[in-house]
């Protein structure tokens, strides 16, 4: 037998056909996707899953998973940005950093991180990391009470 296109064959058992599925028993298929039997696994049974009322609601909202906290988080702010912005003897709260445009919000809450260096200041109603107390303080200046 000569070699030619048309009698090119592949070698024996490289080639593996394909399954059919839902054909029947007789094809040795099986379910394709629906599951065994009842009347969503027939044709033109039931289609698809259907939701009514609060359940759909309920599954249709997304689901937080995990510790979820409501409350916004302190706005931080370096010395060294209160240093560029307030001269020494100033009084620093949420409202005067939200009218230089320092912090988004005067709502949320501010707290003052201790990068840079501090000058005499009167700081009300933040919160104050340690080491920038400890330079506040030793610069003369006076913290008071967050809300």
């Amino acid at each position: 037998m000569s070699l030619s296109l048309h009698t090119i064959q592949p070698k024996q058992g490289s080639k593996k056909d394909k399954k059919r599925v839902g054909r029947g028993l007789a094809s040795k298929g099986t379910y394709s996707g629906r599951g065994v039997k009842g009347q969503r696994a027939r044709s033109g049974g039931r289609a698809g899953l259907k939701l009514f009322g609060i359940r759909k609601i309920m599954l249709s909202t997304p689901k937080l998973r995990g510790f979820n906290v409501a409350k916004e988080k302190a706005q931080a702010l370096n010395l060294d940005v209160l240093s560029a912005h307030f001269p020494e003897g100033s009084k620093i709260s949420p409202q005067q950093l939200a009218v230089k445009g320092l912090i988004a919000k005067a709502s949320v809450m501010v707290k003052i991180l201790g990068t840079g260096t501090a000058r005499k200041w009167v700081v009300k109603d933040c919160l104050v990391s340690a080491s920038a107390k400890e330079k506040i303080e030793k610069a003369g200046g006076t913290i008071l009470a967050s809300k």
